[in-house]
């Protein structure tokens, strides 16, 4: 995995970690100002009851204790008035807390959720190129643990300011109590701070590094269980294993050293109040034999040092949380800064248009950008231009690496062309709406994808308008509706993560009802049948050239093909060689003419020889039922 120019940067500055971590807890402020209202104004009562704690508790030691002691009898009603005073002042603490923990948590959450939409969102919006130079694991990271650890000091952050309202009102109240014990409270106060601020410098590159290497561990774990069929086949376990639990090991000491230093700094975070605690009782027992405070402001300095030492540590969980805040918010913020986003025009072309589409390339150029900076491009296209006329069927043939992939993804705009201009009946792809671009052409990619879900769910996607009719039509018009007809459920049968219950060739027909499901009026084949036997692969184009049963109109065709049974179908067959159309005409006119184009079918046509004599077609999966075998025909 890459460590992006977004993930060092907390690592190498950890000097203004405390200044770029209260920026990001402004914008939590600035998003969610009033709810963080809500949760300070519970807090900051809170802290005023804290303190007026503090001074009730020293007025009944001092003028009802005391004078009791002194006369051996207790007054009811002093007791009484005490006793309301203190509860008075609990209830309205607990108002406070409940008030300042359910507005934090109310705002990180709400937080969490609006920035996991956000980093979906712009994943949805950046190209293929981008997502093809970040891992995936990196990417689940982002939208998890990076923005669960941005948004991680909300929870004490209304505490925190809070306590300092509190800590305010404190050393207020210690000067108008006495000077010298204001003294103390100001040498102690500072020093908590101090501390803090060293804390969270220190500890700036460990959670940086801890937040990176989560991501590591994530993205490995990812891509050895999506390919846990090539670490199994090939023998791999072992090997995957130890490399999970090499870079697993480099976490847990990182975690490691977080805790350590934590182990250091936590100790010191709670002596210096009781120290505090214990310097206000040596003053204040030298101020009392001075006579210059009472018993009473004695017992009161004393008891809200002492109180005091809990709402202080809020202060230290912010900024100790903070290094990993903008480690997190580093992470998610180069996503959400991430170029390169497709902007959509505002022209729809008429959905109710019953005839099949006009796809035209004109002059188009494209090339990949580089995974570094430093390093040139790689050019796929040159110049390809071609038309698919309406109705018809276009063939696009040529060596690996020659483009046919390419152009399938520009057809359906998942890229843009560098140069020249793809058109649907005329207009630039680029200046259509999304939602007339999805329901005019449709993409049936060469590795089908299936969700976990029923086969009806995986056909319909929840788009409107489109019924149990439509899906069987579409299932027939794919060769599908006899294997979907069989399972225990039919269209209700789960079909598992990824399909896994069902064979390649059931995977790619399901996905391709799917695209038909929808009624596209230009359909992209990108080599989508090359796990169906080719004699099913002919029924499908040839029902697809004439739908029947209500499918809709006849779609124009683009097709990335291989068999020689295939590319005999399409009206037109495109040649490229090195991203460049070299030739174009029938099958039998290129066979004739074109001897590289000859020679690529022969060759095509002998591996699919060599590869029917060594496998058997679509195999009737798990959910079928007997020891029957469905072989497509």
């Amino acid at each position: 995995m890459r460590l992006t120019a977004g993930e060092s940067v907390t690592s190498g500055t950890s000097r203004d970690v405390l200044g770029r971590g209260l920026k990001v807890l402004g914008r939590a402020i600035r998003e969610q100002p009033r709810i963080f209202a809500v949760a300070v104004t519970g807090s900051v009562l809170f802290g005023l009851m804290v303190i007026a704690s503090a001074y009730v508790v020293g007025a009944v030691v001092g003028e009802v204790v005391v004078p009791a002691l002194a006369r051996g009898s207790v007054g009811v009603g002093a007791l009484a008035l005490a006793a309301a005073a203190l509860l008075g002042i609990s209830v309205l603490r607990v108002v406070g807390i409940f008030g300042r923990r359910l507005g934090a948590g109310y705002m990180q959450f709400r937080l969490q959720a609006a920035y996991r939409r956000r980093v979906t969102r712009r994943y949805l919006d950046l190209p293929l190129s981008w997502h093809h130079r970040n891992a995936t694991g990196t990417l689940l990271s982002n939208a998890n643990s990076d923005v669960e650890a941005a948004w991680y000091p909300i929870a004490p952050l209304p505490f925190a300011v809070g306590t300092l309202v509190m800590l305010v009102g404190a050393v207020v109240s210690l000067f108008l109590t006495d000077w010298a014990l204001a003294l103390v409270g100001l040498a102690v106060f500072p020093a908590l701070f101090a501390l803090n601020v060293v804390y969270s410098r220190r500890m700036a590159p460990r959670q940086a590094r801890a937040q990176r290497l989560r991501a590591e561990v994530s993205g490995i774990a990812h891509e050895s269980f999506d390919g846990a069929l090539v670490v199994k086949t090939m023998g791999r376990e072992a090997q995957e294993t130890a490399r999970f639990a090499s870079r697993a090991g480099e976490l847990r000491d990182a975690l490691i050293a977080v805790g350590r230093l934590r182990g250091v700094f936590d100790p010191m975070l709670e002596t210096l109040p009781s120290l505090g605690t214990l310097a206000v009782l040596v003053v204040g027992a030298i101020r009392l034999r001075q006579g210059a405070i009472s018993v009473t402001e004695l017992v009161s300095v004393a008891f809200l040092f002492t109180v005091l030492a809990f709402p202080v540590r809020a202060i230290g969980w912010v900024l100790a949380e903070l290094p990993r805040s903008v480690a997190g918010w580093d992470r998610v913020r180069r996503v959400l800064d991430a170029t390169g986003e497709m902007p959509y025009g505002d022209v729809a072309l008429d959905p109710a248009e019953p005839t099949p589409a006009t796809l035209a390339f004109t002059d188009v150029k494209f090339g990949y950008e580089p995974a570094e900076a430093h390093l040139p491009g790689t050019e796929v296209l040159g110049e390809v231009s071609f038309t698919v006329p309406p109705g018809k069927t276009v063939a696009l043939v040529g060596h690996t690496g020659a483009g046919k992939s390419t152009i399938a993804s520009l057809a359906v705009r998942l890229v843009d062309p560098r140069a020249g201009t793809v058109t649907l009946d005329g207009v630039d792809v680029r200046d259509l709406t999304p939602a007339s671009l999805a329901s005019t052409v449709a993409l049936v990619a060469q590795v089908p994808f299936v969700f976990d879900d029923t086969v009806r769910a995986n056909i319909t996607l929840d788009r409107p308008g489109i019924g149990d009719d439509e899906v069987w039509a579409a299932l027939r018009l794919a060769e599908a509706d006899g294997f979907v007809a069989a399972l225990p459920d039919g269209l209700d049968t789960m079909v598992g993560e990824r399909g896994t219950s069902l064979s390649g060739g059931q995977r790619q027909r399901l996905t391709l009802a799917r695209a038909l499901a929808g009624r596209p009026r230009l359909l992209v084949l990108d080599d989508a049948t090359s796990a169906v036997d080719p004699r099913v692969e002919a029924a499908i184009l040839a029902g697809l050239r004439a739908p029947a049963d209500g499918a809709g109109a006849a779609a124009s065709i683009l097709v990335v093909a291989y068999r020689r049974a295939t590319i005999a179908l399409a009206d037109e067959v495109i040649y490229l060689e090195q991203g460049r159309v070299v030739a174009r005409g029938t099958h039998t006119e290129l066979l004739a003419t074109v001897p590289g184009y000859a020679d690529l079918v022969t060759a095509y046509e002998q591996a699919e020889h060599d590869r029917e004599q060594t496998r058997t077609y679509d195999e009737v999966t798990p959910l079928t039922s007997g020891l029957e075998v469905e072989v497509d025909r």
